[in-house]
This record gives C-alpha cells, sequence and structure tokens, in this order.
C-alpha cells in the first residue's frame, strides 16, 4: 500500500479517525502517534468518562492539532461515544467522506487502518471490516473460542458470515453514519447491531485482513465476558427466538391435530395409513397458521403474500413427506405397533427438519 496517496487524501480532511476511550494509559498516545505518521490529521477521540487518573493520556494527544477530544461527564458506553462522535462530524464535518472506528489499546496497527481507510476510499459504498485471524497460538483461548462461536452464530442464525464479529476497526462511508446513529444499544452490543443493520438494510461491506495483536491477553479491554455476552447474544436470537416461538406454537397445533385425527380414524385404516391421513390433515392446519406468523412477525416479509405461500407450501410439502416418511420408516425398523410411539418419533423427526426449515425460509421464502 502506498502511504503517500493515502496521506494525500487524509490531509484534505476526507477521512476522520474515531477512538472511543475509558481510562486510557499510554497506549492511546502511542495509536495518536502511528495515524498521526500515517497521514491522518482529523483525529477524534471520545472521553467516556474517565476517571481523574486517566487524564494525562488526553491532555498529552490535546495538544495535537490533530486531535480533536468530545467528553462525556460519565461513563455513557462504546455504542453511545460512536454515536456522539458520528454526529459530531456530520454536524462539523461536511467535507469528510468517511470515518475509521479505532480501539485505543493499540491493539489496531496504524498500517491496517490506513489499509481500511484506504479500501473504503476506493469502493465509496461498502463497510469495511479490519478481520483478526483467530488460528494463531498467540491468540487468547476466550478470544479464539468466542470469535468463533459468535461467526458461526451469526452465519446460521443471521445469514451473514463475518470472520471477526468483534472487530472495532470499521470503516464507514458517510451516507451510513445518520442510520447508525438511530440504532439501538449504548455499550458492547451496539457493535453487534451495526453488523445486524447490514443484513437489514443490506448495506455492502468486505472484510480487509489485519494483523491479529493481544497485548497483555487484552487485559486493558473494558468487555465484561458475563453482561456484554448477554446483551450481544440477545440482540442476535431475538430474531431467531421469533421464529422459534411461532414454530412451537404451530408445533404444537400440528401435534394436536395428528393426535386427536389419528385416534378418531384408527379404527378406520392400518397403521401406515392412519399416519399418513393424520400427518396431512394436521398439517394443512398447522401450516397456515405458521405461514400468517412467519410472514407478518418473524420476517416481517415486503414480498406479497401470494409470492411467498407458493415457496412455502413447496417447503411444506417437502417437509411433510420426509416427517410422515421418517416417522414410518423409525417405526417399521423399531416395529413400533402402537399408534401413541409414533407420536413421540413425530416430535424428534419434525426437531431436526425444523432446523433445516428455518434456513430455507430465511435465505429463499422470506428473503426480503
Amino acid at each position: 500500500m502506498e502511504i503517500l496517496s493515502l496521506k494525500g487524501v487524509q490531509m484534505e480532511g476526507n477521512v476522520a479517525v474515531i477512538i472511543p476511550s475509558l481510562n486510557p494509559d499510554q497506549k492511546l498516545i502511542q495509536v495518536v502517534e502511528g495515524l498521526i505518521q500515517v497521514g491522518f490529521n482529523d483525529i477524534i477521540l471520545v472521553n467516556d468518562g474517565s476517571d481523574q487518573a486517566h487524564m494525562q493520556p488526553f491532555q498529552t494527544v490535546a495538544r495535537y492539532s490533530q486531535c480533536t477530544i468530545l467528553t462525556h461527564e460519565q461513563n455513557m458506553g462504546k455504542g453511545r461515544a460512536l454515536k456522539t462522535a458520528f454526529s459530531y462530524i456530520l454536524k462539523n464535518r461536511p467535507n469528510c467522506l468517511g470515518v475509521v472506528t479505532v480501539d485505543g489499546d493499540n491493539q489496531h496497527r496504524a498500517k491496517d487502518i490506513a489499509a481500511c481507510a484506504e479500501a473504503m476510499l476506493k469502493t465509496k459504498d461498502q463497510v469495511i471490516l479490519g478481520c483478526r485471524d483467530f488460528s494463531g497460538d498467540h491468540v487468547p483461548p476466550r478470544s479464539k473460542f468466542g470469535n468463533n462461536m459468535t461467526s458461526w452464530v451469526f452465519r446460521y442464525i443471521c445469514g451473514l458470515k463475518i470472520s471477526d464479529t468483534q472487530t472495532g476497526l470499521r470503516a464507514i462511508p458517510r451516507q451510513y453514519l445518520s442510520d447508525f446513529i438511530e440504532l439501538r444499544g449504548e455499550r458492547f452490543e451496539y457493535e453487534t447491531n451495526m453488523l445486524l443493520r447490514l443484513k437489514e438494510k443490506k448495506i455492502p461491506f468486505r472484510e480487509v485482513t489485519i494483523e491479529t495483536v493481544y497485548i497483555e491477553e487484552n487485559a486493558s479491554s473494558h468487555f465484561n465476558p458475563i453482561v456484554d455476552s448477554f446483551k450481544i447474544y440477545k440482540l442476535i436470537f431475538a430474531y431467531f427466538f421469533k421464529f422459534v416461538f411461532s414454530s412451537a406454537a404451530s408445533c404444537l397445533l400440528d401435534l394436536g391435530l395428528y393426535t386427536v385425527i389419528g385416534m378418531l380414524i384408527k379404527s378406520f385404516f392400518s397403521l401406515k395409513q392412519s399416519i399418513f391421513v393424520a400427518t396431512i390433515l394436521a398439517r394443512v392446519g398447522s401450516s397456515l397458521f405458521n405461514f400468517t406468523l412467519n410472514q407478518t412477525v418473524v420476517f416481517h416479509s415486503k414480498e406479497p403474500a401470494k409470492q411467498t405461500i407458493v415457496k412455502y407450501y413447496i417447503l411444506c410439502i417437502f417437509q411433510m413427506l420426509l416427517s410422515y416418511g421418517g416417522v414410518w420408516g423409525i417405526v417399521s425398523i423399531l416395529q413400533l405397533e402402537r399408534y401413541g410411539a409414533s407420536v413421540i418419533v413425530k416430535i424428534i423427526v419434525d426437531c431436526i427438519l425444523f432446523l433445516f426449515s428455518y434456513q430455507i425460509q430465511k435465505k429463499w421464502i422470506f428473503k426480503k
């Protein structure tokens, strides 16, 4: 990367760097000096309610003409600090094309920050995520596990393929700042909400690989593993739990109809025929109920119902046949002769099909 070309752009004041900071040490000064060396001349620091014992780093960087310090009188959280900086830029930096958010603990190298800024300026409409490689032996186990777990959840639950969900290094074009300011979240969960908004608003993004740095095993982080993780996962799973509730309610209705109908017709049909007829009739009733909930409450689909219902029932029929085949197959193999046993088998089979159904509905049926 040619630093000189980036430096020329920076001297026009087109990219601002944002550093939220709470009770910083000398590493904050190192971050600022590194940014100035590669050419950034608009560095906005947010003092998020730091105590008097940690004022010296702010006093030092305040001497640099490139730095602007915004202050919260009390700690309000990283999310609020970012929103404060975004609002300040929209109001006071009319020529700013975008921002780069950076952590103040020197775990983001100046060259990587510059690379993310340069990538944003080239693409103009993409959010750039500076992503670390977590496969190295020097990565703390809790960080490796936490990121891998969250990345998996993001991919499966949210449909977002992001290799580093915890990165604080993000280059954001100006046109998205107003939208991000309106997001909920005041602390670390806000950064997760930003990633979810990329999916919701179909904001394009791409990853830029950065150096993986952990200083003293990330001991200076203000992230609370219990409280902040709960807030983050609550955001992610809120979407999934709506689907779980809809499916559970529909499943109970389906199972109830299946049990009642089967008991009523078992005198007129063989066991195999009873399972087949009860499965079809129960699924007709439960599927109409499930479609209505998923269309309006879970996925908030913007497609007309007449379009989604066709795709929904293609899945429904296919899933119904798999349910019947799975239940009858297991009943036959285990030589279960009582109808009540098939109810237990059906619960197991439908729970497995549920996981596949979620992905298909999210990515194909209600994708809008």
